[in-house]
């Protein structure tokens, strides 16, 4: 895992966040494996903030590309324009 600076460690959080937006996708854009997104989570928020966002991704379907029913109407964020690939573009 690479070294990552505040922004992007702000941005992979809000998308851990994000119920549609799938590890996948945070590995593509970051590098980071699921159970890396999990430690950065672990590491970077309150432990009672960390317990709350894992009781609610644990099992949830749309946080996995595999186990998702649908593939139209996928959730995007607002800033996604901005991003190419691993970094956020000049705002």
């Amino acid at each position: 895992m690479e070294k990552l600076d505040a922004i992007a460690i702000d941005r992979v959080i809000e998308m851990a966040w994000e119920d549609r937006t799938t590890f996948e996708a945070i590995q593509f854009q970051f590098g980071l494996k699921e159970q890396e997104v999990i430690d950065l989570m672990r590491r970077e928020m309150k432990a009672s903030s960390f317990r709350m966002w894992r009781a609610r991704v644990q099992g949830r379907k749309t946080k996995h590309e595999k186990l998702r029913t649908f593939e139209k109407g996928r959730f995007k964020c607002t800033r996604q324009k901005s991003i190419s690939n691993n970094s956020i573009s000049k705002r």
